[in-house]
């Protein structure tokens, strides 16, 4: 299974809107991936024409992700039918702008859970500078796709 594929099997987001290409390490507390920032993105038609960054909300999404797939690599079958819903955000720091082409490390620790809720501290880097900050919360939901 290619690593694109591994991510699919773990969390149900899927392109345009997955924003993780690679695991790189993951441990019970720890996940590390990475997303190369497609330099032909649609968002940077309209995110700063002439001057195109990537919207946080996408870094920080990228972030959340990983400890969607932290999550789910750390499930022992328990989860399965059960969906990663973001719950909280709290001390989100934008340190310095990401940009078309670049390739973001994110580090995701977790911190605490309690019963279906996962809280977590994540950091996303380029080139070892730090770009992004937050800590957030997940917590595990049925899916219900019929509504």
């Amino acid at each position: 299974m290619d690593a694109l594929e591994e991510i699919k099997s773990l969390i149900p987001h899927r392109p345009p809107f997955l924003w993780v290409d690679r695991i790189i390490s993951c441990s019970e507390t720890v996940i590390e991936t990475e997303k190369d920032i497609p330099k032909d993105h649609e968002v940077f038609t309209g995110h700063y024409p002439g001057n195109p960054i990537t919207p946080g909300v996408l870094l920080c999404e990228a972030m959340f992700q990983s400890g969607a797939l932290l999550m789910a690599r750390n499930s022992s079958g328990e989860l399965a039918g059960l969906v990663p819903v973001l719950t909280r955000i709290t001390n989100a720091k934008f340190k310095r702008g990401v940009y078309p082409g670049d390739r973001v490390q994110i580090k995701i620790t977790l911190v605490e859970t309690v019963t279906r809720v996962s809280f977590f501290k994540g950091r996303l880097t380029v080139n070892g500078k730090t770009a992004v900050q937050v800590e957030f919360a997940c917590s595990m939901s049925k899916a219900d796709i019929s509504s």
